[in-house]
């Protein structure tokens, strides 16, 4: 019976291999590898084949010469990231490949850095275009390790940094664990003639939020706000949201379930003569409301931190209210809000889920109020290599209730 054969990860170079993995180089009778792996064990006995394209053929060379003694393939960092090791497991079945792991260049990254990366993501533009993964990732999470390739250079990946939202802190290390290995820093004053050695790979570490690139409006963009990982009221359900409170300039509003305050911030537009009052019970959204408050000079919003329904017997009474969310506690609200609206007021109520929508419509209803229901199917596109796609939001319903008017 044939011996396995032996994948093992170089990690940054020759000095991260173990006398286990030094002792099965000794042992092989067929060495594969990079022509840099191999250049470093030129005095072993082995015979040697290069890893060159197509790799088809380095993998009929293996699997023909498995049976003439042990076979060990050397593989750059850990071979089942981004490596040879699935190609192998694919071709000879996972009982004929033993995996040795060994330092990645993303871990070494994070460890030249300092930086803990249990939380961090990566993104491979080696060889493909995949600049939409990055800005979705880019969304999504505060560190990130790029990897790169020679068109998907750094600069690529500045490009695509100089348009998100936020700042980024942009680490280029090149060379990791060679004696010409390098790290430096990008930024606007980066000299634009720098050429980057390969192979190289990016850390990007989110900073704060960039400044708006206008003023607040109808329909303003969701990363101009302070937000959490996407916990927004989208753009266009903020608008239709908008619309169906009908504001009137002199009304006071109630943003309960406020999050981030979008829909309270942006509905101060409509109301020269009103006030908002944001209620949000988690502390980390409450400074981002204030945050928001402050980036976009908002004077007539105040925000409150409670745990509804508690809280609302202090405030004003509205002539309108959003309720965006409010958790297992929305009938309880619902009851609060109905006794205190002022006369001909209209409540509206986002939800994502079913079990939600039914008993709030029963519950307003129970209390005489004339309900609308709209359905909001939204996608958005999203750029691809060769063109765009249409990528679908969560359906939103919009509860609208309008007292004293049947509908």
């Amino acid at each position: 019976m044939n011996e396995p054969v032996h994948v093992i990860g170089m990690g940054l170079g020759p000095s991260d291999l173990t006398a286990s993995h030094l002792a099965l180089i000794e042992r092989a009778t067929v060495l594969v590898g990079g022509k840099r792996h191999l250049s470093y064990f030129g005095q072993t006995r082995a015979l040697k084949k290069e890893i060159s394209s197509p790799v088809s053929g380095v993998l009929d060379f293996i699997e023909q010469n498995m049976a003439a003694g042990l076979v060990v393939v050397l593989a750059s960092g850990d071979p089942l990231f981004f490596g040879i090791g699935k190609t192998l497991i694919t071709r000879l079945g996972a009982d004929n490949v033993f995996i040795h792991p060994n330092v990645t260049s993303m871990a070494a990254a994070f460890a030249r850095l300092k930086l803990p990366w249990q939380e961090a993501a990566w993104v491979s533009l080696h060889g493909r275009e995949n600049m939409s993964a990055l800005a979705t990732a880019m969304d999504d999470k505060d560190l990130l390790c790029v990897l790169t390739d020679p068109k998907n250079d750094p600069w690529a990946v500045k490009k695509q940094v100089n348009t998100h939202a936020y700042a980024w802190q942009m680490w280029v290390l090149e060379n990791l664990g060679a004696p010409e290995e390098k790290i430096s820093t990008m930024d606007a004053y980066t000299d634009v003639d720098t050429v980057f050695a390969q192979p190289n790979v990016v850390v990007l570490q989110k900073c704060e939020l960039a400044v708006p690139s206008g003023p607040l409006r109808l329909g303003t963009p969701d990363n101009w706000f302070v937000h959490e990982k996407g916990l927004i009221t989208k753009a266009s359900v903020r608008v239709l949201s908008l619309a169906a409170l009908e504001l009137t300039p002199d009304n006071i509003l109630w943003d309960l379930g406020a999050g981030s305050g979008s829909v309270g911030i942006e509905a101060t537009l409509f109301l020269p003569d009103g006030f908002v009052y944001a209620v949000e019970k988690n502390q980390g959204r409450v400074a981002q409301i204030k945050a928001n408050v402050a980036r976009f000079k908002v004077k007539n919003l105040s925000v409150f931190l409670a745990e509804l329904p508690h809280g609302l017997a202090d405030l004003p009474r509205p002539d309108r209210v959003f309720i965006g969310g409010s958790g297992k506690n929305l009938d309880q609200v619902l009851d609060v809000v109905a006794t205190v609206l002022n006369p001909l007021g209209r409540i509206v109520v986002n939800t994502v889920l079913m079990e939600t929508l039914h008993p709030a419509v029963s519950k307003l209803e129970e209390k005489g109020f004339g309900v609308s229901l709209t359905q909001a199917q939204i996608s958005k596109s999203r750029n691809m290599p060769w063109g765009r796609r249409m990528e679908a939001l969560n359906p939103v319903w919009i509860i609208a209730a309008q007292q004293g008017n049947p509908r």
